[in-house]
């Protein structure tokens, strides 16, 4: 019991260094609301967490974790990646190269997972592969979580998008933006992210079919842009998803696109 509240006490402090070195001239409101955010984040890492995942890298945070956030992003792709930007914020922003998040980042992209021994020549073949890849800094935009990137997706079939993680620490991330809309949900299950207009009946079609699939539904979120506009239904399940439900889901006309993420079960 006293080493989990001592981990638990390591990672606020470590997100209180952080939170302190990012203050600027801003209300009083602003700071104490970030500071509330940080320690949620923190708060439900155990020493477990602190051990970390099983990894290549030095870093729980700076490398599985990048690695994790680009795993998840790139299996919302639905053709081959060809390009792939990423905007490294804050702490990874200074630290990506001594930290090799971004040999993490490039390998989580192409499919490695946290402990996969190619990570350390993930732009070796990234190039045999025939991705092209670039990478941003930003160290000043102290808004972020201190381990955030955004990661600009191009598909062979022209389809782009962006996706925004943070990693939390110990391995553990959040997704917590989707084309500039913001969502919220970890990659710890599978997930369903399906997009679609925001219209009377398309959430009761989307849980009918998954109950007719006997799914069991773990979370379930919505965020929309406005009103009427384009939305994301967010769902983790257990189990696994029968071959025929992302077709299904699809029959109702207001869904405009299903991206799913299978939890590995290594």
């Amino acid at each position: 019991m006293n080493l989990i509240y001592l981990s638990f006490m390591i990672q606020c402090t470590y997100a209180e260094v952080n939170y302190l070195g990012s203050i600027k001239d801003k209300p009083l409101q602003y700071h104490l609301q970030k500071k509330k955010r940080m320690r949620l984040h923190m708060a439900f890492i155990s020493i477990f967490d602190v051990l970390g995942p099983e990894m290549i890298g030095p870093s729980s945070s700076h490398t599985a974790g990048a690695c994790s956030i680009a795993l998840l992003a790139g299996k919302m792709a639905d053709s081959p990646i060809t390009h792939v930007e990423f905007t490294l914020y804050q702490s990874f922003a200074k630290t990506h190269k001594g930290h090799g998040t971004d040999l993490a980042l490039l390998g989580g992209i192409m499919g490695f997972s946290t402990d996969d021994r190619r990570i350390p020549l993930a732009c070796s073949v990234a190039e045999e592969r025939g991705l092209s890849y670039r990478f941003i800094t930003d160290d000043t935009d102290s808004d972020t979580h201190p381990n955030t990137v955004d990661i600009r997706i191009t598909c062979l079939n022209g389809r782009t998008y962006s996706v925004r993680g943070e990693s939390l620490g110990g391995g553990k991330v959040r997704i917590s933006r989707i084309d500039h809309i913001d969502v919220d949900f970890s990659g710890e299950y599978s997930t369903l992210i399906i997009i679609h207009r925001d219209r009377l009946g398309v959430l009761a079609h989307i849980t009918r079919c998954l109950s007719e699939g006997y799914v069991n539904i773990a979370f379930m979120k919505l965020f929309r842009e406005t009103k009427g506009d384009r939305a994301y239904s967010i769902i983790e399940f257990d189990g696994s998803l029968p071959d025929h439900m992302v077709s299904r889901i699809y029959e109702n006309p207001d869904v405009q696109d299903v991206m799913l993420d299978r939890k590995s079960t290594r």
